[in-house]
């Protein structure tokens, strides 16, 4: 098969097209003919260097995928433990090995594509989906009538977090770096979309909330926004905090903290096990899919690329530009 690797560490010419053997399927996976794959910014730390593949994975990039499933892992065959089929069209969440034509899946990590969805559009689900559900709903605790505040807001995590937050009735307020993403955030749902780069976020926060500061932030900035990040807590606040993109080391006051009693969490999700991962897909299939299906929520998809431009698909990434999801096409 044709797959995308990473010919060695550095800028996105080391992405290059070869030929490997199909993915060997563990027991409980099926093999997957994949149609589309989404392409994230953990990718991009792949293939810098800065974050390998668990150990026993596929050391080819890629966390999701779309596509048909074209084959079934010895326990799944013999003992038919899955209501899988041969045929059906599904998204996964994988663990590496993503930007290839075929794709070995855990079956417990598979949904199928929801309905009125493209292939390409369904390849842009897992990877944010799972880990907004898992950080802002059972991590973070998000009830309706609380105030969340994302960052990134036109991120694939963060126009997932915005819509899934404003579903189950929250306040939304999210960070940006245009007007022209701010406004598009506003669109998607959100109730206050701020320009980090005109305006300080922590007093626009101040203001919107008279004082009160938002109950849960999704971080994934860190660095120099771990400051105005606490400022911009309530009394009992929740910060959840998933990716590091200004570094992981700051100096910081953290007597906000014991004032305010913030809970201060994070996580990753590729390392874990399959059955949490299998928890969240159950939630998704229940509580998120029939919101897709009906409309309320939608995966936002910024530019399609063939496979074979893997590279270009990273540059496009890293230059800020994209609004929602960039997409590789099989």
């Amino acid at each position: 098969m044709t797959a995308i690797e990473i010919s060695e560490f550095g800028g996105p010419d080391v992405l290059k097209p070869t030929k490997v053997s199909l993915p060997e399927l563990r027991h409980d996976e099926v093999l997957i003919k994949v149609a589309a794959a989404g392409v994230n910014r953990p990718d991009i730390m792949q293939r810098t260097g800065m974050y390998p593949a668990p150990k026993g994975v596929s050391k080819l990039p890629g966390l999701e995928v779309a596509g048909e499933i074209v084959a079934f892992g010895s326990s799944l065959a013999e003992k038919n433990k899955t209501s899988l089929n041969i045929g059906d069209q599904v998204v996964a969440l994988v663990a590496g090995g993503g930007y290839a034509e075929y794709c070995a899946a855990p079956a417990l990590q598979c949904l199928p594509v929801p309905k009125g969805l493209s292939m390409e559009e369904a390849a842009g689900l897992p990877e944010t989906f799972f880990t907004v559900w898992s950080n802002v709903f059972d991590r973070g605790g998000l009830q309706a009538g609380e105030s969340f505040l994302v960052h990134g807001g036109t991120s694939g995590i963060g126009t997932t977090a915005i819509q899934l937050a404003k579903a189950f009735g929250a306040t939304v307020i999210t960070t940006s770096g245009s007007e022209e993403k701010a406004n598009f955030c506003v669109d998607l749902g959100a109730d206050l979309a701020i320009n980090y780069k005109t305006h300080d976020f922590a007093e626009e926060v101040r203001k919107f909330t008279e004082g009160k500061g938002v109950n849960l932030l999704l971080d994934m900035i860190a660095g120099d926004y771990m400051k105005r990040n606490f400022i911009s807590m309530a009394v009992e606040g929740r910060i959840v905090m998933i990716a590091v993109q200004r570094g992981p080391k700051v100096k910081v006051n953290v007597l906000p903290i014991m004032l305010k009693r913030l809970t201060f969490t994070g996580s990753t999700l590729r390392a874990r096990e399959t059955s949490f991962k299998a928890e969240i897909a159950q939630n998704l299939l229940t509580k998120v899919w029939p919101l897709i299906e009906d409309g309320t929520v939608k995966p936002v998809i910024s530019k399609i690329f063939p496979a074979t431009d893997a590279a270009e698909a990273h540059r496009y990434l890293e230059s800020g530009k994209s609004i929602g999801k960039t997409i590789l096409k099989f």
